[in-house]
């Protein structure tokens, strides 16, 4: 059970890190108290999904940047929350939006642009994943259906949520060894 569970949620890890951190009452009812929550908290859950990727990345042994932008076809670029890099060189080999919102707006809208932006200007030889969560999703169907056209007509290589980061650490480690990066 304990390798299912590992295998679809990521479960030893997260058991891992969350093992040394100190939660008090007060945390748990923000971060449980109501399904729409400020602004601030949204970019608190999109940081949280940053460092979620950010630790599978590191834990594969990849070199990563965060928060950055990667180049592509026609010496165009466009954004990315984490970067694989390619070796000692500083070109990215995998890019990697992590979109996460408690809030909903035109802030899910932007997302969506970075997403197209990044899979307009990949080469052939760079995988795009997206990994993405939160309530606010839910109010902005239309954003996360053309997220999914992309994937379905592949134009990015993955879409994941935080319940399926298993598949995510899968499909990197995965996208590392086809570039040789492990």
């Amino acid at each position: 059970m304990v390798a299912m569970l590992d295998e679809e949620f990521d479960l030893v890890r997260l058991v891992e890190t969350q093992r040394g951190m100190v939660f008090k009452f007060g945390d748990v009812l923000v971060a449980r108290g109501s399904g729409r929550q400020s602004a601030s908290r949204a970019g608190l859950a999109g940081r949280s999904v940053e460092d979620e990727i950010e630790a599978i990345a590191r834990g594969l042994g990849l070199k990563t940047a965060t928060r950055t932008r990667f180049t592509g076809r026609n010496a165009r670029t466009a954004p990315c929350d984490l970067a694989v890099l390619s070796g000692e060189q500083v070109a990215i080999a995998i890019a990697v939006a992590a979109k996460g919102f408690d809030s909903t707006g035109s802030k899910l809208t932007d997302s969506v642009r970075e997403v197209e932006a990044m899979a307009d200007v990949c080469l052939p030889t760079q995988f795009i994943m997206v990994v993405i969560d939160g309530i606010g999703w839910k109010s902005r169907m239309k954003d996360l259906r053309a997220i999914y056209q992309l994937w379905e007509s592949r134009q990015i290589d993955g879409m994941y949520t935080l319940q399926s980061l298993g598949a995510f650490r899968r499909d990197l480690e995965n996208a590392a060894r086809l570039r040789e990066l492990l």
